[in-house]
């Protein structure tokens, strides 16, 4: 058994394989050619960079995305490749990061618990809502798993610094990562801050220069995007046009809105049965093709409430917009904050359980995402108190993950949220869940 145990741990990728296949034929089963949602705004701006530039010229300037994913389609568009190549893809990335999770965790924990958390993220549902479609999670999610396992290798107290190829591949992960999810640029600019305080502090500390070492390297590969949205705008750590409006439905401070993003309701129409195509996150992957309800009359309440803004907002374009959209939600912040933090806790909600989302009709399916995440919740709340308590004693790669997905779900809780945001970073909370438990089950009979 043991002999057995040791050739699985060797070949993770034959080991995992049914999950590949099983993504495959998933996709297989729920993909068309319809593209929804977001995957033309992806689409778009992969095809701008087929024509040398991302952004129109000023004053339209668009950056709602970052480049991170358009530059992942980009030779899939230029070559104008069948659509279901990139759709399989998902597959290859999503089966790649239950191999780099289960690697990272071999290392710190029993063969068995590294094999059940591993499996335990194979089995995460909730990622398969956007594994058939051209969006930047699943990149993003095998980006996250990278980053965990190339952090533990660069962290291996048996490697030196000047040789450490691995801290220069956790860099690069990590500044692709901050492209495709542009709210991590400000945790990528927290944590240099922070960790280059600290080395200043205390200079021989290894660990600290490793750390840095890592986020310079990261900051380095955004700063061909920072340098071009400098062009654009003049603006220094100008990472993207849509933060304004995403924090205006944030500060909204009506009743029954919670915080959720709408469209323009002064162009947007109340359809027939109030049946609209929205985001296909809040539908989830068993409802890949169907519509979601919105409570009927509710667009006369968005006029009502927020058409007057959107007048005013209409006249600018680009950074002027985005501007606009931030004066408004900080006046409504500062003018309602019990609101705003009331819209802070349902944001907390919707990361978690996909729920509460304004004026829009609940489903029975909606149950479908408490089992799992409620799983992961329970877990973390054990680690905690064991983290904190034994802090010092935590290997470095666990406690630089933790500060990176907490800056992460602390910017996220401010800001309008969604239940993608927080499928993207589960496999660094099971890294961290897996290794805290191990030892805390040796706790009592060899401690730390």
């Amino acid at each position: 058994m043991l002999m057995k145990n040791i050739k699985l741990t060797k070949n993770p990728f034959l080991l995992f394989l049914p999950f590949l296949f099983f993504y495959v034929i998933f996709i297989l089963a729920v993909q068309d050619n319809i593209l929804w949602g977001d995957e033309n705004i992806y689409l778009s701006y992969a095809d701008n960079l087929s024509h040398g530039f991302y952004s129109p010229a000023p004053p339209n300037v668009s950056l709602d995305v970052g480049p991170g994913y358009p530059v992942f389609l980009l030779p899939f568009v230029a070559l104008h490749l069948p659509l279901i190549i990139i759709r399989l893809l998902n597959a290859v990335l999503l089966y790649l990061s239950i191999v780099l999770l289960f690697k990272a965790l071999i290392k710190f924990v029993s063969f068995k618990r590294a094999l059940i958390f591993s499996l335990f993220w194979g089995c995460y549902y909730n990622s398969l809502d956007f594994i058939a479609l051209f969006y930047s999670e699943t990149l993003s999610v095998f980006l996250v798993s990278a980053l965990v396992f190339l952090v533990t290798k660069a962290f291996d107290s048996d490697t030196g610094i000047k040789r450490n190829k691995y801290l220069y591949f956790a860099g690069i992960i990590m500044g692709w990562l901050v492209l495709t999810k542009i709210i991590f640029g400000y945790v990528l600019l927290l944590m240099l801050i922070g960790s280059g305080s600290l080395w200043i502090i205390n200079r021989k500390a290894v660990n600290y220069q490793k750390t840095l070492i890592i986020l310079l390297i990261a900051f380095t590969t955004v700063i061909p995007y920072l340098t071009y949205t400098y062009h654009l705008t003049g603006r220094i750590f100008y990472w993207g046009t849509s933060g304004g409006s995403n924090l205006y439905w944030m500060s909204t401070p009506y009743p029954n809105e919670y915080g959720s993003w709408f469209p323009n309701p002064n162009t947007h129409t109340d359809p027939i049965d109030s049946e609209v195509n929205k985001p296909i996150f809040e539908g989830g992957f068993l409802n890949l093709k169907n519509r979601t309800l919105y409570t009927r009359g509710y667009n006369d309440s968005l006029k009502l409430h927020h058409g007057k803004d959107f007048e005013e907002i209409a006249e600018f374009k680009g950074v002027q917009r985005d501007d606009a959209f931030k004066k408004l939600a900080f006046n409504n912040i500062k003018t309602h904050p019990a609101k705003y933090i009331e819209n802070c806790i349902s944001n907390v909600g919707r990361l978690l359980f996909n729920y509460p989302y304004s004026y829009t009709i609940q489903k029975p399916g909606t149950l479908i995402r408490f089992p799992l995440n409620g799983i992961v919740v329970v877990l973390m709340l054990f680690c905690i108190i064991p983290t904190l308590k034994n802090w010092k004693r935590i290997i470095f790669p666990v406690r630089f993950m933790l500060f990176f997905v907490s800056l992460y779900l602390g910017g996220s809780i401010f800001g309008t949220a969604e239940f993608r945001m927080f499928t993207v970073i589960v496999p660094i909370l099971l890294f961290w869940v897996a290794f805290i438990i191990q030892k805390s089950i040796k706790l009592n009979t060899t401690g730390w």
